[in-house]
């Protein structure tokens, strides 16, 4: 007679005990898929951007800060080149749910002086003007120079989120997603700046104050937007450090979620 072969296991349901073989292979399997979690955690982790957790900064210590402002698409003063640093493009917004446009649309294309607090988020940065005179026209310093024009980077589809520049950059939390949706569209429509977080920096930067395609006010169509991964299109123009995203078209009714 032929020997009879090892028996292999077989799990019976009902059985108390399972088979040393099977039960190798189901602890197997519980490994790998546990290390395979951890990997793709850690390499979404890695390729993450991190644009640090956003909040309040005394960067003018109870000064003003002096430049030219522009109303389009949002109020936005243009601080010249000081003390070693390249000239800054700041938005501005009020300290709630407005912005200042009714302030700053007497003074555009003039120099100003503005005081007030910042909201900062990785290169994302908002003055939250305060104060009755916290946004007053000035003469312009000896040797001023007008800001240069802005340079076109040219066409470009982006995805990303919509969001309010204040909230997102810190002045609240999460400042992102379906459950900061409300609180957006207020803010937006309230005149604060929105911006555009894509996914795929543009020349190093991933936050774009939004316009409408005219170079205006982001339409109030997109506001049904906020809050979702979207498609975009439109040109970008850079002005000093800020890059300006004017939306075309919707490409899609949203990506993801």
């Amino acid at each position: 007679m032929m020997p009879r072969p090892p028996d292999p296991g077989f799990f019976i349901g009902y059985a108390k005990k399972v088979p040393p073989e099977i039960a190798q292979c189901a602890l197997l399997v519980s490994v790998f898929f546990l290390l395979g979690l951890v990997s793709a955690s850690l390499a979404f982790s890695l390729s993450a951007q991190d644009p640090g957790s956003g909040g309040y900064v005394d960067e003018l210590k109870g000064g003003r800060l002096a430049g030219v402002l522009e109303t389009l698409p949002y109020p936005i003063l243009r601080v010249p080149a000081q003390d070693g640093k390249g000239p800054r493009a700041i938005m501005l917004s009020g300290q709630g749910k407005t912005g200042v446009a009714n302030a700053a649309d007497p003074l555009a294309g003039q120099w100003a002086e503005v005081s007030g607090i910042f909201v900062k988020r990785g290169e994302l940065d908002m003055l939250l003007v305060g104060g009755r005179n916290g946004l007053a026209g000035v003469e312009p310093p000896a040797g001023a120079v007008q800001p240069q024009a802005p340079v076109a980077l040219g066409r470009w589809r982006l995805t990303g989120e919509i969001c309010d520049g204040k909230c997102y950059a810190g002045a609240m939390r999460p400042g992102t997603g379906l459950a900061h949706k409300a609180c957006a569209n207020l803010c937006i429509t309230g005149g604060v700046p929105p911006v555009f977080v894509t996914t795929s920096p543009v020349e190093g930067h991933n936050f774009l104050l939004m316009a409408g395609a005219d170079g205006g006010p982001l339409p109030r169509a997109l506001l049904d937007h906020t809050g979702l991964l979207i498609e975009l299109e439109g040109e970008i123009e850079q002005r000093d450090d800020i890059m300006i995203f004017k939306v075309e078209t919707p490409a899609g009714p949203g990506v993801g979620s």
